[in-house]
């Protein structure tokens, strides 16, 4: 299960999800009902959380989650006391305690926020996120980004799936969007990675986020058949 930032949607992640495809593994996206036009309702990281766990309920199989950036909270919330998941990764992403926001352990909003109202959008995405990224996809990929919620950066986690599921940490050592902190939070990681990349390695390294991803999928498979051999369920590839 792979699940976006803000600003980004499920389409972020469609080179990963065809490598994915192509070793054989089911994949599946949720597209958060935070990030939306403006013209929309606003939902929150808790409908988020929601949504998500809505989709990971509907699998009868062991899942392993990944979230990037923002989805770190929002999948740290909805997979915990899912028994189905059965390992967690973190693409540069906010690896929340209980009783943490975005916007707490930031400190401030960051001066590329721009904050309209109830909505934040990004300044200059991109050299913030697509630096590294070929020109024109990074041009695709800013033409669909959408704004996101302001009151999710404020909500802080009432559960942290992350202290009972094992996880991954994948630290992208280029990161603008979020220079500082990941090291702080792949602390709380059972294991830790890293990428040469900027913010969205799902766009300018796939390839090299995909072999980590199927990395800590074995370490799912492996705990997975662990639990079959108790009388629990295999992960299907």
């Amino acid at each position: 299960m792979l699940v976006h930032g803000s600003w980004f949607g499920s389409w972020s992640w469609d080179a990963v999800r065809q490598q994915l495809t192509a070793s054989g593994w089911q994949v599946r996206t949720v597209d958060l009902p935070s990030v939306d036009s403006r013209a929309k309702p606003r939902f929150d990281l808790f409908d988020d959380a929601a949504q998500l766990r809505t989709e990971l309920q509907q699998i009868d199989a062991p899942v392993v989650v990944v979230g990037h950036s923002y989805g770190g909270a929002v999948i740290s919330q909805a997979a915990a006391g899912m028994p189905n998941v059965v390992h967690l990764v973190y693409v540069c992403a906010f690896q929340l305690e209980v009783g943490e926001s975005i916007l707490g352990v930031v400190g401030v909003a960051p001066s590329w926020w721009i904050i309209d109202d109830d909505t934040v959008t990004a300044k200059d995405p991109l050299s913030l996120f697509f630096h590294d990224v070929p020109r024109e996809s990074a041009e695709q990929a800013i033409a669909r980004l959408k704004p996101f919620t302001l009151k999710a950066t404020n909500q802080a986690l009432t559960a942290a799936a992350w202290h009972t599921i094992p996880s991954t940490y994948i630290v992208a050592e280029h990161d603008r969007a979020i220079p500082d902190g990941q090291d702080h939070f792949a602390k709380r990681a059972t294991y830790r990675r890293q990428l040469p990349s900027g913010h969205v390695p799902q766009l300018s390294m796939p390839l090299s986020l995909t072999k980590l991803i199927l990395e800590a999928t074995s370490r799912g498979h492996t705990i997975s058949t662990e639990c079959a051999g108790r009388g629990g369920s295999h992960l299907h590839k």
